[in-house]
């Protein structure tokens, strides 16, 4: 929250109430005193030097590959292991030293250099061919330094390779649900929220991302709609999201801030997907009736519960409408199924109103991140509808005025009902 943008905007603000007699000269001073100090930001000379850093790193790559077959087996591990107990130390002196930025840099490079290690080991003893087995274990060690030295860049690649192992995972094994990876996010979700890192936060948000697109994906060839389940489990990292941000606890308001953000973008790219893939405009199915998974249904019920108790808890109505707009985008999915004859008009409708609620929510809550997740999900559903390959194309136009009538008149009515100040 006290970031540089903030700090900037609350100076002003400070500044213009001093002038206007809104509060004492003593107060503000008083305020400008009481916030944190800022974070060290990185300064030019810090970037050249990752820039420096990074070039030797490569050109040290570059030697050692051009000469890996000249290079005896011993001399290879031993090369890597040095490469960690250097880029160690030098972290160790970096945070030492204070310069945060370049330690985190030393304890991500020595988390790659332990995947090549893994990589080397196995292909010089001629271990067993278990490709996801070994992205894994360096998963665990990337892991390990991340929760020694507070690295996310070594978060991150400890993420990176759990994600490439539970899709691997998936793909052998595609009838299969992969649970064990749940247990890994769980595990750094847990020491994003124990570091209360916003940067943290953000990784979780996006390694969820593989897991549930590679698990939809794998129920195609069970004549599963992948867009319906990919709907479940944006509902529920965005409701779960709402529900942890609610709790009291700034550590909670950081890591359930960022995990709604990534549920109301993922809400609208669903919203999105189902138009475009159940109308035939890209094809994904093998079967012709969509079907759900009983887990998935009960992900996304879970997530409008959490989106309520959310709501119910902070009594902001935007957080109502957010679970409004996740209970729509779910039940579009039975929809359309239930229009074969014709097209599916409700589903059309039930997406379009989910998309106007996660926008009207975001205004409420003054969430901008929401608000641009709804109106990029109104562009893709409207184009969706327009571009649809089946159906007539005068009736989807009709379709598209009577909504617009309908949104205009709902307008007006809030225009009506809300008091001046609000509109």
């Amino acid at each position: 929250m006290f970031d540089k943008t903030y700090r900037q905007r609350l100076e002003a603000d400070l500044a213009r109430w001093e002038a206007d007699g809104v509060i004492a000269p003593a107060a503000a001073t008083a305020i400008r005193h009481a916030l944190p100090p800022l974070p060290a930001a990185i300064n030019i000379a810090v970037v050249v030097a990752i820039v420096g850093g990074l070039l030797i790193a490569a050109a040290f790559l570059a030697f050692v590959a051009a000469h890996w077959t000249e290079i005896a087996r011993l001399l290879r591990f031993a090369i890597l292991l040095a490469g960690m107990v250097v880029t160690g130390a030098l972290g160790a002196w970096f945070a030492a030293t204070g310069r945060s930025v370049l330690a985190d840099l030393c304890a991500s490079v020595g988390a790659i250099i332990f995947g090549a290690g893994i990589a080397l080991v196995g292909q010089m003893y001629h271990l067993g061919e278990d490709f996801a087995g070994g992205m894994l274990l360096w998963s665990i060690g990337a892991f390990a330094a991340a929760l020694l030295t507070g690295s996310r860049g070594a978060l991150a690649v400890s993420l990176v390779a759990a994600s490439i192992w539970t899709c691997m995972r998936i793909h052998d094994a595609p009838d299969v649900l992969h649970l064990p990876f749940v247990a890994v996010w769980l595990v750094a979700a847990g020491l994003a929220f124990a570091w209360n890192s916003r940067a943290a936060a953000h990784l979780v948000a996006l390694a969820v991302l593989p897991w549930w697109i590679a698990t939809s994906l794998r129920f195609d060839f069970e004549g599963a709609q992948p867009s319906f389940v990919l709907a479940n489990g944006a509902a529920l990292l965005f409701g779960a999201g709402l529900a942890i941000a609610a709790a009291p606890s700034p550590r909670a308001l950081c890591l359930g801030t960022v995990l709604s953000i990534y549920g109301a973008l993922s809400l609208a790219g669903v919203a999105v997907l189902e138009v475009t893939t159940v109308d035939d405009i890209i094809r994904l199915r093998t079967a012709t009736v969509p079907a759900q998974p009983p887990w998935a249904n009960l992900c996304g019920v879970a997530g409008v519960i959490l989106a309520l108790v959310s709501a119910a808890i902070t009594r902001r109505p935007g957080e109502v409408l957010a679970g409004c707009a996740i209970g729509l985008v779910l039940v579009a999915a039975p929809l359309w199924p239930a229009s074969t004859a014709g097209e599916p008009w409700f589903a059309y409708a039930a997406l379009l109103c989910a998309m106007l609620c996660l926008v009207v929510s975001g205004m409420l809550d003054d969430v901008r991140p929401r608000i641009v997740a709804g109106w990029l999900g109104i562009a893709g559903v409207i184009a969706g509808i327009t571009w649809a390959v089946k159906g007539s194309l005068l009736r989807r136009s009709a379709f598209l005025a009577a909504a617009g009538v309908v949104a205009v008149l709902f307008a007006t009515a809030l225009n009506r009902m809300l008091p001046r100040a609000e509109r």
